[in-house]
């Protein structure tokens, strides 16, 4: 089917700059492709260390692999292209190719692997999609030109390009921001990343953590005490939210804050004032606050253990930090992130990973997050001893932990005395099966499809389907 479109992505702007990588002259069944690239800016590489040469000399926007390539795999040619440039869209053929094949390609960061005969209209399709990410990450690298808040993240996940959206928007503003997420996930991080890209960075971010101390410790921690207010106030100290003036307060694990507490936190944060333990003076204060739990807030709202006001005043601005398994393609990256930094510490060479070892770091769910995986990575390089490559070995991960394909629980539905809509019923089963598909792999429908054992195009026309199912069911309702 060729494709005589004229208006496509592709064409907005300046072309894309396409580097091909294939061993062979494309036949007729490639003739729509051909037309469709026709006047853009394309290289072929003949093989692929010519196109590993091209690319260390010259910039690629998108990169498209076709298979059966002599002397190399998919997987391996995608490790080359990663290690000059780990940003480049990489689209991968193989004609022989399989699901397994597709999966462990896409959570090695390919962007999209096409396998079977050729689906012209699929690849122009992708094509254009990675186009137009590659132009989206430049025009947003563009608008960010000086943005060393980017350095402390390490990621290309859609999870964590969220992340960093809000962090571009909310980062210069003075509104609270309220990180949740599971232990590990790196919500300091993010309040760092938050407090260098505001006005305040010039002063140092000021951290609590409410779960360390008890609640009397806790209070003169927070707000200060003058001399004698308590028993063995021998002097007076300043608190944090005074040290914080002008700058950034970080307050870990609010969750765990006492509820008398949390009524004097909520008056500071409304009248941005406070007053030390045992004095009668008001200090006014300027403080951006940032918070973090690892506990459902809205839930001990409801519990009655978390004051209701005080949630709504500090989630103005939430961010939800994904687990690490939500955000697979990322743990490479982040291995090797770990593996530099460790190394330079170590004052040792950086130490090299196999694709073997990596795929199976992949492959663990990581219930500790980045943390547990940063932990195994200094323990990998420990043990590895003199030996430069470290190994599966080295990171011993207990294989009945491996993270499993997404699997239907047994249930047994049940049908009230009214009735029910069998249709609705039907319907919202569907999308929860979809929807957790679609959060395990990250919002990459490709492989929430495979999760699921079918085709992204059926996939898609499921996710229609129920859009319009939903809106008819609305339309009915009103």
């Amino acid at each position: 089917m060729r494709r005589a479109s004229v208006d496509s992505k592709w064409c907005m702007g300046q072309p894309a700059r396409l580097l091909w990588i294939r061993s062979a002259i494309p036949g007729p069944d490639y003739l729509g492709v051909v037309d469709h690239l026709a006047g853009s800016s394309v290289q072929v590489a003949k093989n692929p260390s010519e196109a590993l040469d091209r690319l260390r000399g010259e910039i690629a926007d998108i990169i498209l692999v076709e298979f059966p390539l002599t002397g190399w795999g998919p997987a391996e040619l995608l490790e080359a292209i990663q290690e000059i440039n780990p940003r480049i869209p990489v689209l991968i053929r193989d004609p022989e190719g399989t699901v397994p094949d597709a999966v462990r390609l896409l959570k090695l960061g390919a962007y999209h692997f096409m396998s079977g005969p050729l689906d012209e209209s699929e690849m122009i399709e992708h094509l254009e999609m990675a186009a137009e990410k590659s132009r989206l990450r430049q025009a947003a690298a563009a608008s960010m030109p000086h943005a060393p808040w980017k350095q402390l993240l390490v990621g290309e996940s859609r999870p964590m390009r969220e992340v960093e959206q809000i962090i571009h928007l909310a980062g210069a503003k003075r509104s609270t921001v309220l990180i949740s997420g599971e232990t590990g996930t790196g919500k300091e991080v993010v309040a760092r990343a938050l407090h260098i890209a505001s006005p305040r960075a010039h002063l140092p971010m000021v951290a609590v953590n409410c779960s360390a101390l008890p609640e009397n410790l806790l209070e003169a921690e927070l707000f200060g005490h003058v001399k004698g207010a308590f028993t063995g106030a021998v002097q007076q100290r300043i608190g944090r939210f005074e040290q914080a003036h002008n700058s950034t307060l970080f307050l870990d694990e609010i969750g765990d804050m006492p509820l008398e507490l949390q009524a004097k936190l909520l008056r500071v944060l409304q009248e941005r004032e406070l007053q030390r333990i045992g004095s009668s003076e008001t200090i006014k204060i300027d403080v951006r606050v940032i918070a973090a739990t690892n506990v459902d807030l809205r839930e001990k709202v409801n519990q009655g253990s978390f004051r209701e006001d005080l949630y709504y005043r500090l989630n103005v601005v939430p961010v939800e930090m994904p687990p690490l398994r939500q955000r697979a393609s990322d743990i490479p990256l982040l291995a090797h992130h770990f593996i530099e930094k460790i190394c330079e510490v170590e004052s040792i060479p950086v130490k090299r990973i196999s694709r073997e070892t990596l795929d199976r770091l992949s492959l663990y769910p990581w219930p500790g997050n980045i943390r547990q995986l940063q932990n195994a990575v200094e323990v990998a390089v420990v043990l590895s001893g003199d030996r430069q490559d470290l190994c599966p070995a080295d990171f011993p991960l207990p294989a009945a932990k491996a993270r499993k394909s997404l699997a239907i629980e047994p249930s047994h539905a049940v049908v009230p005395e009214t009735g029910l809509d069998f249709d609705l019923a039907v319907a919202n089963f569907q999308r929860s099966i979809l929807e957790q598909a679609i959060q395990r792999s990250g919002g990459n429908k490709t492989v929430a499809a495979d999760l699921l054992r079918m085709k992204r195009t059926t996939l898609l026309a499921k996710l229609r389907t129920l859009e319009t199912s939903a809106n008819v069911i609305s339309i009915k309702s009103a």
